[in-house]
């Protein structure tokens, strides 16, 4: 992929984190923490993938990104180990509170999950302006 459409996507997907993690907002100021908590990972989801676009990697499935974060960014000392540990944990919350039974987050758990999303992206943007991966 030349620059220009990479940094289109880039772009893209940080746009994407930023309006999803607004809708995180909306959902949990409206009491509807279950979206809350499901915005809030994807925020972090999207931004991720800008991340890894900056590398022409991708991934079929979430696990697969998030392997590929810890990989690429994690393991290499790239980036700080708080932000994996904040990303395993959205996962798993919205694994549990998409999928699981009977499960009813609250207002404290959604305001956690956005607080962790809205830092694990400001990181992804400091990092991408460091590299000059900026959009």
């Amino acid at each position: 992929m030349s620059d220009d459409p990479r940094r289109a996507l880039v772009h893209y997907r940080l746009e994407e984190a930023a309006e999803t993690l607004a809708e995180a907002e909306l959902l949990r100021d409206a009491g509807s923490y279950r979206g809350a908590v499901n915005r809030a990972y994807y925020a972090m989801f999207y931004a991720l993938l800008g991340l890894l676009a900056t590398r022409g990697l991708g991934a079929s499935k979430h696990s697969g990104a998030i392997a590929l974060f810890d990989r690429e960014f994690v393991k290499t000392g790239l980036l700080a180990p708080e932000l994996s540990r904040a990303l395993h944990l959205a996962f798993q919350r919205r694994q549990v509170h998409d999928y699981g039974e009977i499960t009813r987050p609250d207002r404290d758990l959604a305001d956690e999950s956005i607080e962790d999303a809205r830092r694990f992206i400001e990181a992804i943007r400091n990092y991408l302006r460091d590299q000059g991966d900026s959009p």
